[in-house]
């Protein structure tokens, strides 16, 4: 489909026109595939998850390629970001003993969701790539295998299941309850929940930004130019939020990477 029918939106359509408000839909997350090769199609939001993993690796490169005493601007701001992981969200989670193994992972998994959130505001992309349930989920699975195998090479196979599970002999009768809904919880709700959180997020967001944008340019027609206005500055205060928005989900998603990890290492669920 084209960029036309991704919007579904018609150039001429105004308020006080015989056409109504072309409200924005499933539709707008769909769009035509930019090349087949052997039947796989590579679309758009593929093209910028490639384009935000080039742009990570060619940041942190000339970042740190060659670091000086005396940082220069781009090493300065690597460093603070690396840092603000590494520092505020492992060293807190899982401690800096067991977590220093795991700081480039959550780094790069921090900003890897981070510029999939950013896409949505940037002129051209406009998109927010984790608005598609699938780039969530690849992400939350990845987790979720590691917080498994790190689970069961502590612990061990018994001492795994015992983990997962919220093993606590004191428990008595109510044992096997809980045992069962940590299992739920655990293995089944807590990666869905992961992947959700991020996905409906961005879905939302980007969703409430369309459509304001599409009701600003409905509304610029005759007495609708005043209504139009609103719904522009509507516009702008979503962005502005989306931004905010947009660092809280890839602060929240590493967050619960670690309490996953921090949960795998210790001694007790």
């Amino acid at each position: 489909m084209s960029a036309d029918q991704t919007l579904a939106f018609d150039p001429s359509c105004h308020i006080f026109t015989p056409c109504g408000f072309p409200a924005p839909g499933l539709h707008t997350f769909m769009y035509e595939p930019i090349a087949t090769v052997a039947g796989f199609e590579f679309t758009k939001p593929m093209l910028l998850a490639l384009l935000g993993s080039i742009a990570i690796v060619v940041f942190f490169w000339a970042a740190f390629a060659k670091p000086k005493l005396v940082p220069g601007k781009v090493q300065m701001i690597g460093e603070a970001g690396y840092d603000f992981v590494r520092r505020g969200i492992v060293y807190e989670i899982i401690g800096k003993k067991d977590g220093e193994k795991y700081v480039p992972f959550m780094v790069s998994l921090f900003f890897f969701v981070w510029i999939l959130n950013l896409w949505s505001i940037i002129p051209l992309a406009q998109f927010p790539v984790t608005s598609l349930i699938a780039f969530p989920a690849g992400l939350a699975l990845v987790v979720y295998v590691m917080w498994v195998s790190l689970t069961f090479k502590k612990h061990g196979f018994v001492g795994g299941w015992k983990n997962i599970l919220g093993y606590d002999k004191n428990l008595g009768p109510i044992l096997p309850m809980v045992m069962a809904l940590e299992f739920l919880s655990n293995l089944i709700i807590r990666p869905f929940t992961h992947a959700v959180r991020l996905f409906a997020n961005m879905f939302a967001g980007h969703m409430l930004i369309v459509m304001f944008s599409l009701a600003t340019w409905y509304l610029m027609n005759g007495f609708g130019f005043v209504y139009a206005g609103a719904s522009f500055v509507m516009v702008v205060a979503m962005t502005a939020f989306e931004l905010f928005i947009q660092a809280v989900q890839a602060y929240v998603f590493v967050l619960l990477a670690c309490s996953y990890v921090q949960g795998a290492l210790s001694e007790h669920h």
